[in-house]
């Protein structure tokens, strides 16, 4: 309804500049046009004068202008800040033999959400095979929705008995927030 409003001002705004220019000899729209639409137009418009007498082309009376009005708008504009995570997690643990480790996180997002139980955490990947071996020995686990600023109750669950390959293993993800169901 915003975008109407503001579409439907600037058409007022454009007839009423086209309607009532000094330069009736070369007119110019407000607006530049894009350069397809300006190739075909006619420059040889030119905005019929108001007669103060006599009679109409067709033969009519003249009609005269009886009152004129200044049309004050205002234009209200809301700007949405979408919910975004701003902070990077780095978790750097040491597995030894079949320990089951879980690693809690905290997640930052640039604002407090504004409706509860409406957004919540997606990962790239939440089940992750951290050593490439074929068995799943990495979760990650988020609360159903967020719902403050900063989300403490996160965590990584590491299954050491699944781990295969010894070493230091790397693994990136990517954690977006999306409207939950």
């Amino acid at each position: 309804m915003k975008r109407f409003k503001i579409i439907l001002l600037i058409c007022y705004l454009t007839f009423f500049k086209l309607s009532f220019s000094e330069e009736k000899n070369n007119m110019k729209p407000p607006i530049p046009l894009p350069p397809e639409i300006t190739e075909n137009v006619n420059n040889d418009f030119k905005v019929p004068d108001i007669k103060k007498y006599g009679e109409d082309i067709d033969g009519d009376d003249l009609r005269y202008l009886e009152k004129t009005y200044t049309v004050m708008m205002e234009a209200k504009v809301n700007v949405f800040i979408p919910l975004e995570v701003i902070s990077d997690i780095d978790i750097e643990t040491t597995i030894v033999d079949n320990q089951v480790k879980e690693i809690p996180f905290e997640i930052e997002l640039n604002r407090t959400p504004e409706k509860k139980d409406y957004y919540s955490i997606k990962y790239s990947e939440s089940v992750i095979d951290i050593d490439r071996d074929g068995k799943i020995d990495t979760y990650i686990n988020s609360p159903k929705y967020i719902n403050e600023k900063i989300s403490k109750d996160n965590y990584v669950k590491i299954y050491g008995e699944n781990i295969s390959k010894e070493g230091k293993h790397n693994k990136t993800i990517y954690v977006t927030v999306e409207i939950g169901e």
